[in-house]
């Protein structure tokens, strides 16, 4: 299948989460005693809920969205040239209605395709929650209520990494490496990115991580079909 996909058909994305409050005090009374109860599956004996809260942000229902980023191939003759802008700040659901208005308007144009790593699990059903949550319209190609598998224009680098192998995970940081594929990971991880946004309140350096993201995905794509990488000099970080 991913033979006959065109790159250029294709937009490409990564999400940054955190945690809704900065510290696990903040949360409403209700909210504590739900987190109490989803982080009782998976801490520590030793720990509590509150000592728990700095994975909030891999929850959709506990964490909020504060970086979408985005990479499109330009319509040159070579898939060479690549476009990444990001949707991000304090406001989540400016967020999210910029990344649905992009949707619709390349939606518009032509028939495309969603790919991010490990997507289908994390990055996908992420924002589609929360585009709920605000009250936001899911856009067609989120919207995969009453779809047949091979109707969902979803693409993940990881899962196709596993070729059917359901217990596998690679990480992109990995597969960046096997490939020879320049690393995204710079000055910071995930695991950093709430406190650069709660306490450093840098929303360029975690755009800019999530680009990198972006980045290593679209390349990871060129791998899989035996295509050129993207040579630094046509790469174009749209700012507006």
């Amino acid at each position: 299948m991913l033979n006959e996909v065109d790159v250029r058909d294709i937009i490409f994305l990564d999400i940054e989460t955190v945690p809704q409050f900065a510290t696990f005090k903040e949360l409403p009374q209700k909210f504590q005693e739900l987190w109490d109860k989803k982080s009782s599956q998976f801490r520590g004996e030793d720990q509590d809920a509150s000592q728990a809260y700095e994975r909030a942000g891999i929850y959709a229902e506990f964490g909020k969205i504060v970086c979408i980023s985005v990479g499109i191939f330009t319509k040159e003759k070579d898939p060479g040239g690549f476009r990444l802008k990001s949707y991000s700040g304090k406001d989540e659901k400016e967020i999210l209605l910029g990344f649905a208005d992009m949707l619709k308007k390349y939606s518009e144009r032509r028939n495309l395709f969603l790919c991010a790593h490990n997507g289908k699990e994390f990055d996908f059903p992420y924002i589609a929650r929360r585009m709920l949550i605000n009250d936001i319209k899911l856009p067609a190609l989120l919207d995969n209520g009453g779809r047949k598998p091979w109707e969902i224009r979803h693409l993940d680098t990881m899962e196709l990494w596993k070729f059917g192998d359901y217990k596998h995970y690679t990480s992109l940081d990995l597969l960046t490496t096997i490939f020879d594929i320049p690393s995204p990971k710079g000055d910071m991880d995930g695991s950093k990115v709430a406190k650069v946004y709660w306490e450093e309140e840098d929303i360029e350096r975690i755009s800019k991580y999530c680009q990198n993201d972006v980045l290593a995905i679209a390349q990871l794509i060129l791998r899989y079909k035996g295509l050129p990488l993207i040579p630094e000099d046509k790469v174009e970080i749209v700012t507006e």
